[in-house]
């Protein structure tokens, strides 16, 4: 049997092997997989910018997920370049084409004066609070970091609202504004599970707030008890990166797609009837609005609300979590969002269908030549959309201070 002695000097000649200087120079190219194959308190001292964390006692489980590219040039450091020797070897034998190991590992890299960075910690409650995002790669510890300083609107503390705000608060949003007017009422219990019996009366942004904050502390809950309104809009939306809209009326609907436009802010739309649900993205500029969706409200004959028309209790459990999905996702800047997409959901069938939306080009606010340039009167324009068309010529406006 050899010794590690020769085991390791016969390794070394079947890899590739780059000194510090020559690895800065190789990653300036930018087509390169950087791995990190220390372990994880290791590398939460410090990283050299740019890595992917795959530690060595993993690197068979995780590497297919963290350095996907087989064919690409996959750099490998450690601490002082034994490690990462073994690591090539083994990734080579799992398909890597040109895996080339760091001689001094990180520890020459430093002392040579090279870029490194120390990443954000989490508490010892966070880390295990958060655990399961961050075994994700998409997620990870920058990913929960971002959570962790964002800040998402929900318009509405009811059906929509209460799953939404949920799962929200339970991945560690940093903050949760909720506008609400209204106070928790029997007819609520049976879908909006933010609130319980015992606080029936009180203000549905308070009950919210108890709730949240008990089931996350790190979560600040911003309570608006107050209505939608022009006079108040700017104010409420305008320091969020996200709005889920739960709202239950249309000028709600259209004042809020019509500040999201004025101040570039995506939503997140969702809303239900009886057994149908359906959820959408409205990304300022980059896909239709909701005026494009809808360039006028139908009658009222036609949309009556959940007091009207009734509810599955169980409905927007499904929608305002597919909001919650649809907000993480561009928080977090991952995946296909649904903008111009319009996802459709039948629970009497259980079936989704999906319709492609585009903008319009002439549409009254998102185009290049807008008609509609500050708020208007939404009520009015609701109640009857040919007469406010007529009444009013459009008004301009500037846009909001970058």
């Amino acid at each position: 049997m050899p010794t590690y002695r020769e085991y390791f000097s016969e390794l070394k000649e079947r890899i590739k092997e780059a000194t510090p200087e020559q690895v800065h120079e190789l990653l300036r190219s930018g087509d390169v997989q950087l791995g990190d194959v220390r372990e994880k308190n290791e590398w939460d001292e410090g990283h050299i910018v740019g890595a992917t964390h795959v530690p060595k006692s993993y690197l068979e489980q995780w590497a297919e997920e963290r350095l996907p590219d087989k064919s690409k040039m996959t750099i490998l450091y450690c601490a002082g370049g034994v490690r990462s020797a073994m690591a090539a070897d083994t990734l080579a034998k799992l398909g890597y084409t040109d895996v080339i190991s760091m001689t001094g590992g990180f520890n020459r890299w430093k002392d040579s004066g090279k870029p490194w960075t120390k990443p954000e910690s989490f508490s010892a409650e966070q880390a295990q609070r958060y655990s399961r995002h961050l075994l994700i790669p998409e997620v990870g510890e920058a990913g929960q970091h971002k959570l962790l300083a964002s800040k998402i609107l929900l318009i509405g503390a009811g059906g929509l609202g209460s799953p939404a705000a949920y799962y929200l608060a339970s991945a560690g949003v940093g903050q949760l504004g909720i506008v609400d007017s209204d106070v928790v009422d029997l007819t609520n219990l049976q879908r909006q599970i933010l609130h319980s019996t015992e606080r029936i009366g009180e203000p549905k942004v308070e009950s919210a707030k108890r709730t949240l904050e008990a089931l996350n502390p790190d979560v600040k809950v911003v309570a608006y008890q107050e209505r939608l309104a022009s006079a108040n809009i700017d104010r409420i939306i305008k320091d969020y990166d996200v709005v889920v809209d739960g709202a239950d009326n249309f000028p709600t609907r259209y004042l809020l797609n019509d500040a999201s436009i004025k101040h570039r802010i995506p939503v997140v739309h969702g809303s239900i009837y009886r057994f149908e649900g359906q959820v959408t993205v409205f990304k300022p500029f980059e896909g239709p609005c909701y005026r494009c969706l809808f360039p006028e409200p139908p009658p009222p004959e036609l949309s009556p609300s959940c007091a009207e028309a009734g509810v599955l209790g169980v409905l927007p459990g499904v929608i305002g979590t597919i909001q919650a999905t649809e907000a993480l996702k561009l928080v977090l800047g991952i995946g296909d969002s649904l903008v111009g997409r319009y996802l459709l959901y039948d629970a009497l069938d259980g079936s989704f269908r999906e319709v492609r939306l585009r903008r319009d080009p002439e549409c009254p606010v998102c185009s290049d030549h807008p008609t509609i340039t500050d708020y208007i009167d939404y009520e009015g324009f609701c109640a009857s959309p040919a007469e406010w068309r007529a009444e009013h010529a459009p008004a301009k406006v500037s846009a909001p201070a970058d």
